[in-house]
């Protein structure tokens, strides 16, 4: 494998771009053949290493962080998009502290899921195997290079890394820091690559890769999810948008209410966790409201509410019904004012994503009902939507979160980024 592929690499035309592709596809079903095999031990050296080289090369990083973002600001990208993007030193402490995360899970590979004997003496084991070559496409978020990598590798899978355009130079240097960790571990390098183009025909090379790749898991907004959907001729493990809730139900208590509302909205208003939709019972608006709304209005979110909202304050703009499926991965949050917890729920199962929802109520009854009739990936009761993620699962990190229902939904960390075979012993048996 010809390790400048690991940064951009100009290609002449789409013939030269598949032939690195193809190159890079063969090199990762190799790795994954050694991954499959290799001890927990070493895995786990990988990653710590990995780990210590992010570290001591933070400079490194934060000044490719830096081109990012000039470039990125250049463009005019949204503040909610530029925070997804930069890289400090706490971000930075991060990415390492997820990978020793990482190593300190159980390695799902081998583990016996079930067990069992026959009538006839034959032994059946249920047992975890890695997925095999892992094609993973994300936007803006460097440090999910770094997430994916980590995972895929205590999962004994290899993975080939596309991320987003914007953060080419952040994810360069972060993958030079994976595949020191794996080099000095004695693994192949070739087992954390990434695509080695910007140029979106490099997604559309990967989506084609069926002979090399087992599974595609894209990360991002709609445009990507719908596209990748549409042409991957591998198979999908979608992460879509996240169009999340909060409902405030008529026993919600009011400091709760506000202080859970604002922390998943303005937390991080980019990241996929955060709160786009208010719903409120009307009972209880014009006590809740008022102190809500001043809380977000003062810290600079656009508030778009129903009729009844915009009589509770001037500062609130109208919406659309458009406003109530979108996701803005901004400072913006839709509020509507409802009768009743049905109503509620019908509201998020017809315009939500699935993705996470959250009730505040002090009435259990009111809670179980919501978390057993919302059709969500994640669904929270007098939390945040923005623990949406796996490191706050115990996971030490994700990929991203699954709103399908096959193979795997919610966060998907080691656990999820394996499939399983049946091991048979016998003594001689013959079928009848």
């Amino acid at each position: 494998m010809n390790d400048k592929l690991n940064h951009e690499t100009k290609f002449a035309d789409s013939a030269a771009l598949h032939g690195a592709m193809l190159e890079i596809g063969v090199s990762s079903k190799k790795a994954v053949r050694k991954l499959s095999t290799v001890s927990t031990k070493s895995k786990n050296k990988a990653l710590f290493e990995a780990a210590k080289a992010i570290r001591d090369k933070k400079a490194i990083i934060k000044a490719a962080n830096n081109e990012d973002m000039s470039t990125a600001k250049k463009k005019r990208i949204s503040g909610a998009m530029l925070d997804r993007l930069l890289l400090d030193d706490s971000r930075i402490e991060g990415m390492a502290k997820s990978l020793e995360d990482i190593a300190a899970l159980p390695d799902p590979v081998g583990d016996i899921m079930a067990e069992w004997e026959r009538p006839n003496g034959l032994q059946i084991n249920r047992v975890r195997v890695p997925l095999g070559v892992i094609g993973i496409i994300y936007e803006s978020r460097p440090n999910v290079t770094a997430d994916a990598g980590g995972l895929c590798l205590k999962s004994g899978n290899a993975t080939i890394l596309r991320g987003g355009s914007e953060s080419f130079h952040s994810s360069s240097t972060i993958l030079d820091c994976l595949q020191q960790g794996l080099k000095k571990a004695d693994l192949p390098i070739t087992a954390i690559q990434q695509v080695p183009t910007r140029d979106r025909a490099g997604v559309g090379e990967l989506l084609s890769m069926s002979e090399y790749i087992d599974i595609i898991v894209p990360r991002g907004g709609k445009s990507l999810i719908e596209r990748v959907q549409k042409e991957s001729r591998v198979p999908v493990i979608a992460h879509l948008d996240g169009n999340c809730h909060i409902y405030l139900e008529k026993t919600a208590d009011p400091t709760m209410a506000k202080n859970v509302v604002f922390n998943a909205k303005m937390r991080r208003p980019g990241i996929c966790g955060a709160t786009e939709s208010l719903i409120v019972d009307r009972s209880v608006a014009s006590q809740l409201l008022p102190a809500i709304i001043d809380s977000l209005a003062t810290a600079g979110c656009e508030i778009r509410g129903d009729d009844n909202t915009q009589d509770i304050d001037s500062r609130v703009q109208p919406a659309t019904d458009e406003d109530w499926g979108t996701e803005y991965l901004d400072t913006i949050i839709s509020v509507k004012q409802v009768d009743g917890l049905e109503e509620a729920i019908n509201h998020i199962n017809k315009h939500g994503s699935h993705h996470t929802d959250s009730i505040v109520t002090s009435d259990g009854k009111a809670a179980a009902k919501f978390l057993e009739t919302v059709d969500s990936a994640i669904v929270l009761h007098n939390a945040s939507t923005q623990f949406a993620d796996g490191g706050e699962f115990g996971m030490g990190a994700e990929i991203g979160i699954s709103t399908g229902r096959l193979h795997a939904r919610g966060p998907v960390g080691v656990e999820q980024l394996t499939t399983f075979k049946y091991i048979v012993r016998g003594d001689g048996q013959v079928r009848p």
